[in-house]
């Protein structure tokens, strides 16, 4: 999962899925090496899924 992956197209994903995500981007950041483009994309994904976790149910739908 190298794919940037927004709010927008977070936000109408159940929760399962976004753990799920999150596992899966965790798992390709770790294939990464530091200070690549790859590298910041799985961050900010990460970064995003935590967010859209964080609001909770209603999040958008």
């Amino acid at each position: 999962m190298n794919k940037l992956m927004t709010v927008a197209e977070l936000q109408f994903r159940t929760e399962a899925e976004l753990r799920a995500l999150f596992r899966q981007a965790t798992m390709a950041l770790a294939r990464t090496a530091t200070g690549t483009p790859e590298r910041r994309n799985g961050l900010a994904t990460l970064e995003n899924i935590s967010r859209t976790i964080a609001a909770g149910p209603g999040r958008g739908r």
